[in-house]
């Protein structure tokens, strides 16, 4: 399966960067990701990221990522990062967004499909970047939130060079096994700079993922984030607190480091240590633990390898209390 699925998106991949030397006139860019990987807990995954971004005009930019995948094996958390991985092809984002300044305000405004603005909530910051799963807070099931939460809506943020507002209202239009019902979401988001520390608050405002037989009410969550850069080394963090839905509640986090200095040449080296705490009846309750020592490796000029070596608690151990997950991805950008 997963080599079928590589010369598939191999060929859609120079398709669609064909295409964009022919537009090249119209500003366009693309980019994509093709990968290929396996875990120890017995799953192989492949996938490929197309995305199209550009300029219509002074100040008004759109972006479009379409994702396909495949998978095979036992149901696990491997290969989480940012986007789905059950088979099939999937719109990701698909907005435009208006930018606009005064003196030394800026601000602007984005509508169409795009990820929900909860916390450290970019593609980038969860996906290919040394870990190959998504942190716990951030998985479907785990109670909490997840990086494939998608909205169909508007958001606007405003700010300065040291302190940025962002507000969204939306609906879900979520990717993944967990779909949060029809309804309404809003989030606020408030976020200052200060040197190399950038600090963040967040709160969501949203519907359950689960049946409503028995989750009733909103999902609300309260989070904060963090993060550090300096000398080649970047500290990162968020930790949530609030409830899926009425009568539970949940509290977690991560933090992570990740290490690449001019020395290490083509290597750069991560660790994250995080928690989840899903309260509810003894028999539903998750405590789960995990750590992740990994690697990300430029083999290549467009070519990079992942290496994660996994310590986890027996609730998300899925009988590996220890994995190693291996990534590598080829990347082009036109």
């Amino acid at each position: 399966m997963t080599v079928r699925l590589a010369t598939r998106t191999t060929a859609v991949l120079f398709a669609l960067l064909a295409t964009s030397q022919i537009a090249a006139a119209q500003t366009i860019t693309s980019e994509a990701d093709l990968t290929a990987g396996f875990s120890n807990q017995e799953v192989e995954a492949a996938a490929a990221q197309i995305r199209v971004f550009g300029e219509i005009a002074s100040r008004v930019q759109y972006f479009v990522e379409v994702a396909l995948a495949a998978e095979s094996g036992p149901e696990t958390d491997a290969f989480s990062g940012a986007y789905p991985y059950e088979p099939g092809t999937r719109l990701i984002e698909a907005y435009g967004e208006r930018l606009m300044q005064a003196g030394r305000l800026v601000g602007g405004v984005r509508a169409g499909r795009f990820r929900t603005p909860f916390g450290i909530y970019n593609r980038g910051e969860h996906s290919y970047n040394g870990f190959l799963r998504a942190p716990l807070i951030r998985y479907d099931e785990y109670f909490a939130l997840s990086n494939n939460y998608l909205e169909h809506g508007v958001a606007a943020f405003f700010g300065t060079s040291h302190l940025l507002v962002e507000s969204s209202v939306g609906a879900p239009a979520d990717v993944g096994e967990a779909r949060r019902r029809s309804g309404t979401d809003t989030t606020l988001r408030v976020q200052g700079y200060g040197g190399p520390l950038i600090v963040g608050v967040s709160y969501i405002r949203t519907q359950p993922y689960l049946p409503s037989t028995f989750a009733t009410g909103r999902a609300q969550f309260t989070g904060i984030d963090a993060r550090w850069m300096a000398a080649g080394v970047q500290l990162r963090g968020e930790w949530l607190h609030g409830r899926p839905f009425d009568g539970v509640s949940t509290d977690g986090g991560y933090f992570d480091v990740t290490v690449h200095r001019r020395e290490m040449r083509q290597v750069s080296v991560v660790f994250r240590a995080e928690r989840l705490d899903y309260e509810t009846i003894p028999a539903f309750a998750m405590y789960a633990r995990r750590e992740t020592l990994g690697a990300r490796i430029k083999v290549a000029a467009n070519v990079t390898m992942q290496l994660d070596v996994i310590h986890q608690s027996s609730q998300v151990a899925y009988g590996y209390p220890w994995a190693l997950d291996v990534g590598l991805t080829y990347s082009l950008r036109r």
